[in-house]
């Protein structure tokens, strides 16, 4: 970036944007006065949480005047740069240093250095806080982002979204019944640092407990009050389209699926189940076999992805189910985590919210309704070759996941079709 001097004296001429920050250097004795470690690392964090950019130093920022750094001292604010990079940005930030000579008003070259700072995949830390460039300045980033920002970085080993405190919630939503199903061992702990163990609370800066995203998603009754698209949205459509079939109401059924995580899998399989056409076929033997239009075990375990690992820092986005006549489709908000396409998704296991795929590996699966499982994740990377195998052995056609640009998981599962089916009544 800039990185011609006519790219980056243009640059200077035109002042300080969102992709360039220009410093003074000054010097006090043999140790450098400003800018001070602690103000380079928030300039450093702000642009590897933005789309990087370039710190000048040697350049007066109000008159855009190259004032030089002597060069008996550039090992000093080298080592200040390096300092600040490294001790004073969490996770350390990697900048490229880079010495150079730019002209002077009078066209004498002086030594400045240019430090570049690429976007970074991690959400950085700095003394003063969290920091984003907007323009030509750093600004903090509002808590409402910062969740976003760890998300959008796939920070996933250092930092879970569904680990974090959600400040807006009091413990007191946390249902003592739905914790407690998660902590079998006896123990003398309070219970809220029991809540902390478990991933479902955690305390903020200021040292107080609140439930974490994990907490409200899992143990408590109404989740979608804290947060509002924690939820399913449901609906049956009459024909192939919503447009489909113009002369009578377009839709068969509709519902907001609700309630704790558990919850809502085992009601949208219900949905599914209550909505679905099952015809049966006459036996050789008099009597008659139910032919479904799906696999309930392919239809659980996609509705378990689906809440397990959607983006729950997306905001305004839910999960959708859709049924249609010849197929049902599934919408998961989010990206797939950590460079998985599509196609990898049979082959690999990559978990975005650990807590909650946890915490649903200790939920039991009633034995009257799936028999393939005691609880509702076996953390085992079979759930998607469940779905496509047992739901192409039915319908003769393979279900389909397909990416809709960088904020939402389809997959379509086809219905199945028989010949000489008969209406079961």
């Amino acid at each position: 970036m800039f990185g011609t001097r006519t790219e980056l004296l243009e640059k200077v001429r035109l002042g300080e944007d969102g992709f360039l920050e220009l410093k003074e250097v000054r010097f006090a004795g043999g140790k450098v006065r400003g800018p001070t470690q602690n103000d380079l690392a928030d300039e450093l964090a702000a642009f590897a949480n933005t789309r990087g950019g370039v710190l000048l130093l040697g350049v007066d920022d109000a008159t855009r005047q190259v004032l030089g750094i002597p060069v008996e001292r550039l090992d000093a604010v080298e080592a200040l740069v390096r300092q600040a990079s490294e001790d004073s940005v969490t996770p350390p930030a990697a900048p490229l240093i880079e010495r150079m000579t730019l002209p002077d008003s009078a066209g004498v070259p002086q030594p400045v250095l240019r430090v570049e700072v690429y976007q970074s995949v991690f959400a950085h830390r700095s003394p003063g806080g969290y920091f984003h460039r907007v323009g030509s300045s750093k600004r903090p980033v509002a808590s409402e982002l910062l969740a976003r920002l760890y998300q959008q970085r796939s920070q996933s080993r250092l930092f879970a979204f569904d680990e974090t405190a959600v400040l807006a919630a009091a413990m007191e939503y946390l249902d003592d019944g739905l914790w407690r199903r998660f902590w079998t061992a006896r123990s003398t702990d309070p219970d809220r640092e029991v809540l902390g163990k478990l991933g479902l609370a955690a305390l903020d800066d200021s040292g107080s407990w609140h439930p974490t995203v994990a907490g409200i998603l899992l143990a408590s009754r109404e989740p979608r009050e804290v947060l509002p698209n924690a939820y399913i949205q449901a609906v049956a459509y009459r024909g192939t389209s919503i447009t489909s079939e113009r002369r009578l109401p377009y839709q068969r059924d509709a519902r907001d699926i609700v309630g704790p995580l558990d919850e809502q899998i085992f009601d949208a399989c219900d949905f599914v189940e209550k909505n679905m056409r099952v015809q049966a076929r006459k036996m050789p033997s008099g009597g008659r076999e139910d032919l479904p239009q799906y696999d309930m075990i392919a239809v659980f375990e996609a509705v378990t992805n689906a809440v397990a690992h959607r983006d729950y820092a997306a905001s305004g986005s839910k999960v959708r189910l859709r049924l249609f006549d010849d197929r049902l489709e599934l919408y998961t908000p989010g990206m797939l985590a950590n460079q998985m396409t599509p196609e990898l998704l049979p082959h690999r296991q990559v978990a975005r919210n650990q807590i909650v795929t946890g915490l649903l590996a200790r939920c039991p699966v009633p034995q009257h309704r799936f028999n393939h499982r005691t609880h509702i994740m076996d953390r085992r990377g079979e759930g998607v070759p469940m779905i496509l195998d047992r739901s192409e052995d039915l319908s003769g056609n393979r279900p389909v996941y397909r990416l809709l640009g960088d904020s939402e998981l389809l997959l379509t599962i086809h219905a199945a079709s028989f010949q000489g089916r008969v209406d079961q009544p």
